[in-house]
């Protein structure tokens, strides 16, 4: 058994990160940028009106001077002359500013008759102007790699770039795994149980970045784990829920050994998810979870996404504990990591009074798993913890 850190070293040994593919701009948002891009424009590319006023020459700007209009400027219609000295330009926001005017009256600071205006209240000092390149130059850069934002897909199409290199999302292949388990919808005999686990883990991984195939249940026959496995060829990464223990009918690691999977390890030392395995077979990872619903949840938070994070060029580090004050006494932990689900609010945590890992309405109202370390001893109210959000 090993601990939390060494299975986390040895599933990124699994990994490697996607090849890089081009994306259109309007489907790059939430996709990993691979390599750096460059802009290949001046932003604003010319020198633009930040007001609606007046374009006029700055020396010539005092209270209750005089100018004659002399035409207009507008969003994508510049005035094509040369501003003189008593002359002004009626100029909206965004228009480019007409060459030997160097400052912007707004009109609610002019008074205007006709072709005539007067500047009635002190201007600001500002020249209600936004400078050529003001916000970013030909061949500035977006650094990679980053998980785009709706913000980065906007100064991405302000900089022209309309197809975006990003990672492939990693396809990722679940597996559930048991004679007991139906699809929801469907109707479970006296003895059977609705399949959560394939359902909630799909839609972790879609958040992480990976692009899940749900393959249908394998049944408890070697035959039908077979058949399963078969289904899961052109993948990254082979995910089997249940069936990774050691009883009679947890047949994960014989079949999967007997397809020539070589082991990485088994079993880790944690509460909950013990049963875990890993280990590649041929150039696919696969990742054995246990069955209990909170404990694949849990596996999913601590070793999944970090997979996908390096799959997809993110680099490999676990997400950052954060910490909090704890509301009451808590026990003594055991031998293993505890990831105790709870609730932080304002600073605070307080752990949920029944940590068993088959209870998901638990898992549910937590939002975040308080770390305990092995053999920590017991805690005191008002002690700082560390836990991951969820």
């Amino acid at each position: 058994m090993i601990s939390v850190s060494e299975a986390r070293a040895a599933l990124l040994q699994l990994c490697s990160p996607t090849e890089v593919e081009q994306v259109p701009l309007a489907q790059a948002n939430g996709r990993v940028l691979a390599q750096e891009v460059r802009a290949d424009r001046d932003q604003p590319p010319f020198a633009a009106s930040a007001m609606d006023g007046y374009a006029v020459k700055r020396d010539e700007v005092e209270l209750h001077a005089m100018f004659q209009v002399i035409g207009e400027a507008a969003a994508g219609h510049r005035f094509d002359g040369h501003l003189k000295p008593g002359q002004a330009v009626r100029i909206f926001t965004g228009a480019p500013v007409p060459q030997g005017a160097d400052f912007v009256v707004i009109q609610e600071d002019v008074d205007r008759k006709k072709d005539l205006i007067t500047i009635q209240n002190q201007p600001s000092a500002s020249s209600n102007i936004r400078p050529s390149g003001g916000d970013f130059r030909i061949g500035q850069t977006v650094t990679a790699p980053r998980i785009l934002r709706p913000s980065d897909v906007a100064l991405l199409a302000a900089m022209n770039i309309p197809d975006v290199p990003v990672h492939r999302r990693p396809v990722v292949a679940l597996i559930s795994t048991g004679d007991e388990l139906v699809m929801p919808g469907g109707t479970p005999g006296p003895d059977q149980i609705i399949a959560s686990n394939t359902f909630g883990l799909k839609a972790m991984l879609d958040e992480f970045g990976a692009k899940v195939l749900v393959l249908p249940i394998a049944r408890d026959s070697e035959a039908s784990l077979k058949t399963a496995f078969s289904l899961a060829r052109e993948v990254d990464l082979v995910v089997t829920i249940g069936g990774a223990s050691v009883g009679d009918h947890d047949l994960v690691a014989k079949v999967s050994a007997d397809l020539g999977m070589e082991r990485s390890f088994y079993k880790v030392a944690m509460r909950p998810g013990k049963p875990l395995m890993a280990g590649r077979m041929g150039g696919i990872a696969m990742v054995g979870l246990p069955g209990n619903p909170v404990s694949a949840m849990v596996c999913g938070h601590i070793f999944l996404q970090p997979m996908v994070q390096a799959m997809l060029g993110m680099g490999a580090e676990p997400t950052q504990l954060q910490s909090a004050r704890l509301t009451h006494e808590l026990g003594a932990n055991g031998p293993r990591e505890h990831y105790m689900r709870a609730r932080v609010i304002a600073g605070e945590i307080t752990v949920s009074d029944n940590q068993d890992s088959s209870l998901l309405s638990v898992l549910a109202d937590a939002n975040a798993l308080l770390v305990l370390p092995p053999n920590a001893s017991r805690q005191h109210q008002g002690e700082t913890l560390q836990y991951l959000p969820i």
